[in-house]
């Protein structure tokens, strides 16, 4: 084998036919690379390399891999909160790592991106779940580039799946009314807690979350200040964005509900000599109503009381789309719902809207009694 001559920082060793070693130098480190292809190429790639190591462009070679690098990411994560910590962990573990989490984070490029896609759709998962995963791959990405790991983000230059437009589930009117009468009809606990939902639109977490405090029966209003979250350990959260921390007017039937059921829960104290309970909805030892838990209890009472077989957030789908059936306008229906922008809204409900909160009460009233 021969040796090329050293050109200032760098070099050129033949290590076979077209095959050649490049060397150079980056803040006194020496680097080197395999190339492969006539001399006069492996010349130019080292002048790129020498010329991008001059203007501070340059990446130094780490044998490092995706994998490594998105647990090192998601470590030094400390901003997130738990529950959207666990959905990166998740989407990692899941659907990046299997298919990538091999490769050197150097050699990544838009082709294996796109592959990537491919397979994962092909596996059975939604558009959505691929995008989501591309989004956390690209955000790694994105660290990798800021601390010079490397010098584009490859996720950036192809474009995840479109994403299917899923039909929001809502109950109609009848299937409301329907809903809310078997549940009443045999007292079953989760009454009250549909009923709020139904009538304020309100989220699984702000629900298992509400204290009586924020309870104003005479005002006819709920203050909605904090989340239930549940990851490997429940704990409260304020909202995300500062349009979460709102004031919903109440139906008069919900107000009904909720005085019924607080004289209930009072009794429920007094006979197991409980303290009064600071949550509007606990569980019987007034300990917080896990979240995952509320959901699976509705779904059983779907199934032993023939229920419309929808998600528990679809009962928030149903309290928007009642709102706008009966003509409010975008920003009032986003309010109420807690969105941080009324883009948000109309991305997700493509209707008509005419203002004021306490008009949405009355609305929302019309179709639960």
């Amino acid at each position: 084998m021969t040796s090329g001559r050293d050109h200032g920082d760098g070099g050129i060793d033949q290590r076979g036919p077209d095959q050649w070693r490049l060397r150079w130098r980056v803040g006194g480190k020496r680097y080197s690379k395999a190339f492969h292809g006539p001399k006069r190429a492996a010349q130019a790639e080292l002048r790129r390399i020498i010329s991008e190591a001059d203007i501070g462009a340059a990446v130094a070679p780490v044998k490092l891999t995706v994998r490594q690098h998105l647990r090192r990411w998601l470590d030094g994560q400390y901003g997130l909160s738990a529950k959207t910590r666990e959905r990166y962990e998740q989407l990692v573990g899941n659907q990046i790592n299997p298919q990538l989490g091999d490769v050197l984070i150097q050699a990544l490029r838009p082709a294996q991106i796109k592959m990537w896609h491919g397979k994962l759709i092909e596996s059975g998962l939604s558009t959505i779940t691929v995008g989501n995963a591309h989004r956390a791959l690209h955000r790694a990405l994105q660290h990798a580039v800021e601390i010079e790991l490397v010098q584009r983000n490859v996720a950036g230059v192809v474009r995840p799946p479109k994403p299917e437009h899923a039909q929001v589930e809502i109950l109609s009117a009848d299937q409301i009314s329907d809903t809310l009468k078997r549940l009443r009809d045999v007292k079953h606990r989760l009454y009250p807690i549909i009923a709020l939902a139904l009538g304020t639109g309100m989220r699984r977490g702000e629900i298992c979350a509400l204290a009586w405090k924020a309870v104003d029966l005479e005002a006819g209003t709920v203050r909605v200040e904090r989340s239930l979250e549940e990851t490997d350990a429940l704990r409260f959260k304020t909202p995300k964005t500062r349009a979460g921390i709102r004031t919903i007017s109440l139906p008069q039937s919900v107000i009904d509900v909720l005085r019924q059921h607080r004289v209930q829960q009072n009794e429920h104290c007094l006979r197991h000599q409980l303290g009064r309970f600071e949550l509007v909805f606990p569980l019987a030892d007034g300990s917080p109503y896990p979240p995952d838990r509320l959901s699976g209890d509705w779904i059983e009472a779907v199934r032993v009381y023939q229920l419309p077989k929808v998600k528990f957030h679809a009962l928030r789908h149903s309290h928007a789309s009642a709102l706008i059936a009966a003509g409010l306008d975008v920003v009032s229906v986003s309010q109420r719902l807690g969105h941080a922008s009324p883009s948000i809204t109309l991305s997700v409900y493509a209707h008509q809207f005419r203002p004021r909160d306490d008009e949405a009460a009355k609305a929302i009233d019309a179709v639960l009694s």
